[in-house]
């Protein structure tokens, strides 16, 4: 049986394909963009979602510009609007921000003629490296998971999140893969569900043993002893470890410290943002009220009625007890063991 889910992007010279993750689990279909404008679209409205799937996107997306003038080839000038306009796309994960950096270094260093394969070829080699990434997470996070029988997860970052295995559920796909079978329980993960539509999807696909839960049945379990350990992914982790992830990530985080249960965090080296220190710097997104008030159609909460929706909180540094990364692991992070981490890199 398959230990990831069906590859979540593909790209052809004029056309970006993407899993509609906005119709999983019911429906497996892909989306496809042929411009900026639908790339941007796709990001916005999550039907690609995921830290390293939103940078992977976006460097494909660059690709998809078109010129003003009909029959033109794109000009620098174009490609650079069009990575201007997909960094406001979304404003947390730091992954987007990263990749199409590398987009605009190709794009001020490459002559016109060359401009487009190069950045193709730059986009596929985005891609590439986050297969590697992936799987490189899961040899590192499978040691500190193979001594337990049952983890929670929180939101989605698996091979929907990523490229194929994803970030926090690679290390589980590695040990499946290997002959060792955990358990894991999945936070439902209001408002958007991620973690019931797409974690338990993709885990079941891959013959994995999943178990959804609502958000508020976590620290219950904890108690009762059902869960050996918690691992999720991140959208941005700031040089002193402090790590953006979806909405009730920090719940979890204080849940899993007060029953001593270790709390690990999977991010690739792209995922720290080295410029910010604190998590009360990162931009935390404010989404639509109706993915609270009115989710799948049906209103639940009166108009009269104020509504909160931040995609993200931000868990400190010291609630987490390592991440987990494609360099290797870092217990206890700081600011100096991260340095010392991406040090030892070099």
């Amino acid at each position: 049986m398959a230990t990831h889910a069906p590859e979540t992007i593909r790209f052809t010279t004029d056309q970006l394909e993407l899993i509609d993750q906005t119709k999983l689990p019911t429906q497996l279909t892909y989306l496809v963009c042929e411009t900026v404008e639908q790339t941007h679209s796709a990001i916005r409205r999550l039907v690609v979602r995921g830290a390293p799937a939103i940078g992977i996107a976006a460097a494909y997306g660059v690709c998809l510009a078109k010129s003003n003038k009909h029959g033109v080839p794109p000009t620098k000038k174009d490609y650079l609007n069009a990575i201007e306009y997909l960094a406001t796309s979304r404003p947390t994960a730091v992954n987007l921000f990263w990749a199409l950096d590398r987009m605009a270094e190709v794009v001020e260093s490459t002559d016109d003629s060359q401009l487009l394969t190069a950045l193709i070829t730059q986009a596929r080699k985005i891609h590439d490296e986050d297969r590697v990434m992936c799987r490189a997470i899961g040899r590192n996070g499978a040691s500190l998971l193979s001594g337990v029988d049952t983890v929670l997860t929180h939101c989605n970052a698996g091979g929907l999140a990523t490229s194929m295995w994803g970030t926090a559920l690679a290390p589980i796909y590695h040990l499946h893969q290997t002959g060792k079978r955990i358990k894991v329980f999945a936070d439902e993960t209001r408002p958007l569900l991620q973690g019931g539509r797409l974690t338990a999807w993709e885990l079941s696909q891959a013959g994995v043993d999943v178990t959804v839960i609502t958000d508020s049945m976590a620290g219950a379990l904890m108690h009762q002893g059902r869960i050996g350990a918690v691992i999720v992914g991140a959208d941005r982790i700031t040089a002193a470890g402090d790590v953006a992830n979806k909405i009730g990530t920090y719940s979890v985080a204080v849940l899993a410290k007060h029953h001593r249960l270790p709390f690990y965090v999977a991010a690739p080296s792209n995922t720290f943002d080295m410029e910010l220190v604190s998590g009360d710097e990162i931009p935390i997104e404010q989404r639509d009220r109706d993915e609270v008030a009115c989710p799948h159609g049906t209103r639940i909460v009166p108009d009269e009625a104020n509504v909160l929706n931040p995609a993200f909180d931000v868990t400190p540094a010291e609630l987490v007890t390592a991440i987990i990364t494609e360099v290797g692991v870092i217990e206890s992070p700081t600011q100096q063991t991260i340095e010392s981490h991406f040090a030892d890199r070099t």
